[in-house]
């Protein structure tokens, strides 16, 4: 497969230029463009686009799908609805992605098909969605549903990142302050006690060494820094490892709790909408699982999958598992009793998402001050190894 930029031209003999991707030969070309009634003018055959995509965010696709939604509600064709889109999107990386739907959806493709090119950026969630729509005759629904969740997604994730982003940058702060004070402040200290003779103190003889490590093998230091993150980044690639560190982050002290509110939360909105709108409960279990991403909760589903298979409820299966809130799992059950599965579904996600929304908000209030003394003990732990030396030599002239 090979990409083209072409000039066409309409019935009206007005000018189109473009690229196409995926596509064999200029013959090809020809008779794609016919389809939409172009005659194609030139063509040139272009280099191959690079893997490497530019960054797309949540939130951009959030609001893609709500623009669609909105366009296809109001009464306008799908293909014009992507032409606006393409047009309208300022990300370039996300206008590429556009412009090559809109294309394929032009030459008769369905709009499933044109999207699952890009499931690793729309997610299998968002396929599955649109996949429902088309069939169900919902799509405008669908979209409307999908975005609703994305934009959830997007905002919980970001409330997440922030409650590991404080402690992670006091942190990094405090290490950069640690290393100035050894790097540029305890030499002087070191050169000013071999000037009178002190006697040197255990911590302040921890420090010197400490510091003359650092100013004589700092490259080194450097270099086993980034090895170990490109081997933790390899290790984290390894099924097995990946699986570990998955259960780890559901038990971790702290932050386990949140992280299994997490991915409770994406797991059971993923499940409500889905089977909202028409998806079998096996096959939504399967993406919500996805979605969910976190082996332990794959496992989860499986079993899930089974029971209900074997004629369990849905409320009966997930209360087998720990990992379900009992406000989860009741909710199901009321649900399950009474016809409304995916609306009380949505209802225990809401819930969670508060409980998440406050477990943040603890969690920053604990961690601040916490942080904060660590960061002041250390500190005053390098400054009194460096004056204690001089405390002492003051009281020898006294």
């Amino acid at each position: 497969m090979a990409v083209y930029n072409y000039v066409a031209r309409d019935t009206q003999g007005v000018s189109l230029s473009g690229t196409y991707t995926d596509i064999d030969s200029v013959g090809v070309l020809r008779d794609e463009l016919a389809k939409m009634g172009y005659v194609l003018v030139k063509a040139r055959r272009a280099r191959k686009a690079k893997k490497k995509r530019g960054r797309i965010g949540e939130s951009e696709i959030a609001t893609f799908a709500y623009k669609f939604a909105g366009m296809y509600s109001a009464g306008l064709p799908i293909l014009r609805c992507l032409e606006t889109l393409e047009q309208q999107t300022d990300n370039q990386a996300l206008r590429q992605v556009v412009t090559d739907i809109r294309t394929k959806v032009g030459t008769g493709s369905s709009l499933t098909n044109a999207f699952s090119k890009y499931r690793d950026l729309f997610s299998d969630f968002f396929l599955g969605m649109i996949e429902a729509g088309e069939v169900g005759g919902k799509l405008g629904e669908t979209l409307e549903m999908s975005a609703v969740y994305l934009e959830k997604r997007a905002a919980l994730k970001e409330k997440v990142k922030s409650a590991f982003a404080y402690p992670i940058i006091v942190t990094a702060m405090c290490f950069v302050v640690i290393a100035f004070l050894l790097i540029f402040v305890i030499p002087v200290f070191s050169k000013l006690y071999r000037q009178v003779n002190a006697e040197l103190p255990g911590p302040t003889l921890f420090l010197i060494t400490l510091s003359s490590f650092l100013k004589d093998w700092w490259w080194a230091v450097i270099i086993i820094i980034v090895a170990a993150a490109l081997l933790a980044k390899r290790l984290v690639a390894n099924a097995k490892i990946r699986a570990r560190w998955d259960d780890f982050k559901l038990s971790m002290p702290v932050f386990g709790k949140l992280n299994r509110m997490v991915v409770v939360s994406h797991f059971t909105r993923t499940l409500a909408m889905l089977c909202s709108v028409g998806v079998s409960v096996i096959k939504a279990l399967d993406m919500a699982g996805v979605v969910a991403d976190n082996h332990t909760m794959t496992g989860v589903t499986r079993d899930i999958q089974r029971a209900i298979e074997s004629g369990t409820s849905v409320a009966d299966s997930m209360k087998e598992h720990e990992i379900f809130p009992p406000i989860v799992t009741q909710l199901a059950a009321s649900g399950e009793e009474v016809g409304v599965l995916p609306e009380m579904l949505n209802k225990g996600a809401d819930i969670l998402d508060k409980d998440i929304d406050r477990t943040v908000s603890a969690l920053l209030t604990r961690l601040e001050p916490a942080l904060t003394l660590i960061m002041g003990a250390v500190v005053a732990f390098i400054l009194m190894g460096a004056y204690l030396p001089m405390f002492d030599y003051m009281g020898h002239l006294k």
